[in-house]
């Protein structure tokens, strides 16, 4: 029951799309909230999709340096990347790809992203747009739209992979076609079709039709997204 998508791009979202480094989060943010006395669950439950920094803003004590704990708990995700994989089928999917048809969003900082795929074994690709190269982190549509347009696509030629819903409504915002992964049901995912994960995923590429992607997919659908602009 496969989903057909036809587009010219691909951008992914890493932690939870592509990369499993859901252990190491929690570790770190399990810390955070000891060191303040907060409870973990309700930061967990927040955090996901959202910048370091904007998290720490949103539940750090009055009068915390949220620059100084950013920096804190950035040094914390460097040094544990012990149990992050791949998503399964991320990998092989990836290396089907051509190197100029796809790119990396991630709220995550440069530096960590590069470690986080490096621990999973994944590729970098050409173009990485992450927390630090934009003003406002999702659900700002900002960073997706600069991955496009760094690819030379317009946004709405674009199929986004998301598993988190600050970063479904980044890209609803930046006209973008999404695709659920994983089991993330919030309100931006309601109608999009959901993958699993990206196991028996395909991908052909040519110069004139773009991208044709096959997903295996409870919702069977074919779906052409607008050529580039």
């Amino acid at each position: 029951m496969p989903l057909v998508l036809t587009a010219h791009a691909l951008l992914f979202d890493m932690d939870g799309t592509l990369v499993d480094s859901t252990a190491a989060v929690e570790r770190t943010w399990h810390r955070f909230a000891a060191r303040h006395g907060l409870d973990a669950a309700e930061i967990l439950a927040s955090a996901h999709g959202q910048r370091t920094a904007e998290t720490v803003a949103a539940h750090a004590p009055p009068g915390t340096d949220v620059e100084a704990e950013t920096a804190w708990l950035v040094a914390q995700d460097m040094a544990d990347t012990s149990g992050t994989v791949a998503v399964p089928g991320a990998a092989e999917l990836l290396a089907s790809l051509p190197p100029h048809r796809w790119a990396l969003v991630t709220s995550a900082g440069r530096e960590l992203a590069v470690r986080r795929m490096a621990a999973a074994g994944l590729p970098l690709p050409q173009v990485l747009v992450s927390a630090d190269d934009v003003r406002e982190g999702k659900p700002s549509p900002e960073g997706f739209e600069a991955a496009a347009a760094l690819l030379g696509v317009s946004p709405s030629a674009a199929v986004v992979f998301e598993d988190a819903e600050l970063g479904l409504l980044a890209a609803g915002a930046g006209g973008c076609f999404s695709v659920v992964v994983g089991a993330h049901g919030g309100d931006a995912a309601e109608g999009r079709p959901r993958i699993a994960d990206f196991t028996g995923a395909t991908c052909t590429a040519s110069d004139e039709d773009g991208l044709r992607l096959v997903l295996p997919t409870s919702a069977p659908a074919r779906v052409r997204v607008p050529a580039r602009t």
